[in-house]
């Protein structure tokens, strides 16, 4: 199952740019996101092709009842063999796992950045996405992150901490001295 939504993001110039995002639910991880200054129902449906391109798409679809999931939304879910599942109006809590996504990357990311432009968006995002699949621990999986880590032991050297999203985060691994 995966869900899709969006996101409003501010810029310097107080231009709005609108992120979609696609978290999967198995293992947290983020399948497709992409920004634009204008999301219109037909680039919506272009972001749902792009999200499955090649691999066979999750069965079921979580979604709010906005009017950007139109029929060209609708008709590429059919065509990909999705199961939309609509949630209830005024409802977030019915889709937990991309609500919680978009407030820990508020938190997390957007909240200590200025964004500047559309391109500077994306590179924050990459990089926060990077941070949050490969390091950042989730504790619905056990304190791993989306991508499973290996298990430094003590004898592999001393931590040293990277800095990750510009150095709003930190990575620590282990290194021989």
């Amino acid at each position: 199952m995966v869900s899709v939504d969006f996101l409003t993001v501010p810029t310097l110039n107080f231009r709005v740019f609108y992120v979609f995002a696609v978290p999967s639910h198995v293992r947290r991880k983020i399948l497709h996101f992409n920004v634009t200054d204008t999301p219109l129902a037909y680039w919506t449906a272009q972001q749902l092709r792009e999200a499955f391109p090649f691999a066979s798409p999750p069965r079921y679809l979580l979604h709010d009842r906005d009017g950007i999931y139109g029929l060209d939304f609708q008709h590429d879910a059919q065509a990909l063999d999705l199961e939309e599942v609509r949630m209830s109006p005024r409802s977030p809590w019915q889709s937990p796992y991309v609500e919680r996504f978009i407030g820990s990357l508020r938190r997390e990311c957007l909240d200590h950045v200025i964004v500047l432009n559309r391109a500077h968006l994306y590179r924050v995002m990459g990089s926060y996405f990077a941070y949050y699949h490969g390091w950042r621990t989730h504790l619905a999986l056990d304190k791993d992150a989306p991508e499973p880590r290996q298990i430094q032991p003590p004898r592999d050297g001393k931590i040293v901490a990277f800095p990750e999203v510009g150095g709003l985060h930190h990575r620590y691994e282990r290194q021989a001295a």
